[in-house]
């Protein structure tokens, strides 16, 4: 990925918020491929890390937490009309930020929506009220005209698989002879993926990275965010909630305002496991984190309206994390999700090992088809300084978001299936190592009752109740 890719001028200022694995990891991409002096940065967040990486760039760097009585008072003088403000934060609300750009006239990016600080794991708001569906339509009801580009949920997911969800159908139409053009709106794409017989649709990821020293007791080890994977492991598990299904969830619960594309289950995602494949991992367990794009894509991609639409996908999330993440996750479990006394965010100590993250679409002639990025840690550190291969696969589609965002200015809120996914993925693909499709014959009922009998509906493999690792 050479300098020659630096071509788009901008005289405003970027305020990043939050400067821990990805913000550190965007801010040379940032640099590299907008045509800008470090002088127009500012950062904002919360502790010192990440202050030598700012210096190193020559960026203001300043650690002020943000939080509900300050966050005006903080960014109103560093905010004026065309600049951007790059949120890269946990625990500082999207949607507050949100209101203050639509004020001052600013553009706006994230790569999740945020509540304030503890909003996740608050016991005493009701499930319902921490969710991710609830998060999304307190952002989308800040959607009026006139308003400048902010983009919501434009990390890897969300964000990067949205794009290659289109890709991924595109691909499965040619392959099964069929001479289709990327439609042109919503209502194309989803007509698309119901012609396709698309049933589920997974966020297949399996990350294999592995640092040295390896996991202690009492300590919580992640290649990404710990704050932020743990508050949404601890909300409730999310899921797009697809036409074809005939087994509600037990558990599960029904939304009676919005899009209702998505259903929750009354556990945290990070207890709640499903079966899932990916090309090289072949058949894993992952955990079904909550995450937006499990309702925006489902959203997205219904046809018709209501919990009994004509057509809809199941869509969710399956995260099979580095190993010494999955024993942090069981031994917090077991903690009954009271954090550990230290926790060790892993970058420059990963000694090997890949993420191989992707889009897994079930249903269609072909079987399954995973549609995504292999991406090694030594790859990773070639192609940008700061990053690791899980924070590159976030970092790449954010600063493509914001490049996205500064050709697109008048917009209003948008969320990735919104955007051009040819021209998103034509400035992402250099940075994901190897962007592979590859077909299977993998079913979530593959030698299913070897040992015991399960209650299976053996008649349509692609139900949610045969997904769900019970």
């Amino acid at each position: 990925m050479g300098e020659n890719r630096k071509a788009l001028a901008f005289s405003g200022r970027i305020v990043m918020v939050g400067f821990g694995s990805i913000g550190q990891g965007t801010l040379p991409l940032l640099l590299r491929h907008i045509d800008l002096r470090p002088a127009q940065i500012v950062i904002f967040t919360g502790d010192e890390n990440g202050r030598q990486v700012a210096e190193e760039y020559g960026v203001e760097f300043n650690v002020i937490p943000l939080t509900r009585a300050n966050y005006r008072s903080v960014l109103e003088p560093r905010l004026s009309r065309g600049d951007f403000l790059v949120n890269c934060s946990t625990d500082v609300s999207s949607v507050a930020l949100i209101s203050l750009c639509q004020e001052r006239g600013v553009l706006y990016i994230d790569t999740c929506i945020e509540p304030w600080a503890g909003g996740y794991t608050d016991i005493s708001v009701p499930p319902e009220a921490r969710s991710n569906y609830a998060l999304r339509e307190a952002a989308l009801a800040l959607k009026r005209p006139g308003m400048p580009t902010t983009i919501l949920t434009h990390g890897a997911n969300p964000g990067m698989v949205s794009h290659l969800v289109k890709e991924a159908l595109l691909n499965i139409a040619r392959d099964c002879g069929r001479a289709v053009d990327a439609p042109r709106d919503r209502l194309g794409w989803a007509r698309l993926a119901q012609s396709l017989n698309i049933r589920a649709i997974h966020i297949a990821e399996r990350d294999t990275q592995v640092a040295e020293p390896r996991k202690a007791p009492d300590e919580f080890v992640n290649t990404w965010s710990i704050d932020g994977f743990v508050g949404e492991g601890c909300q409730p598990a999310e899921l797009g909630w697809g036409s074809h299904e005939k087994h509600f969830p037990p558990d599960g619960c029904r939304h009676t305002a919005g899009s209702r594309a998505a259903i929750m289950l009354m556990r945290p995602g990070a207890s709640t496991q499903v079966r899932t494949w990916t090309p090289l991992a072949g058949p894993i367990h992952g955990f079904l984190i909550t995450h937006s794009e499990a309702i925006s894509l489902a959203d997205y991609l219904t046809l018709g309206e209501g919990d009994s639409p004509e057509y809809r996908p199941t869509v969710h999330y399956a995260y099979h994390p580095s190993d010494d993440t999955v024993l942090s996750v069981h031994e917090l479990a077991g903690r009954n999700w009271r954090m550990q006394p230290r926790i060790r965010l892993v970058k420059e100590e990963i000694v090997s090992g890949i993420d191989e993250l992707g889009v897994l679409l079930m249903g269609h002639e072909k079987g399954v088809y995973w549609y995504g990025s292999r991406l090694s840690i030594g790859q990773a550190r070639a192609l940008c300084p700061h990053n690791s291969a899980t924070s590159l696969q976030v970092t790449a589609p954010l600063a493509a978001g914001v490049i996205w965002a500064l050709k697109n200015p008048d917009r209003g809120i948008i969320e990735p299936e919104e955007m051009d996914h040819a021209e998103v993925l034509a400035f992402i693909r250099p940075y994901l190592g190897e962007l592979a499709g590859a077909y299977g014959e993998w079913t979530p009922l593959a030698d299913r009752g070897r040992f015991f009998e399960e209650d299976l509906d053996r008649d349509d493999p692609w139900q949610f109740k045969n997904f769900r690792v019970t």
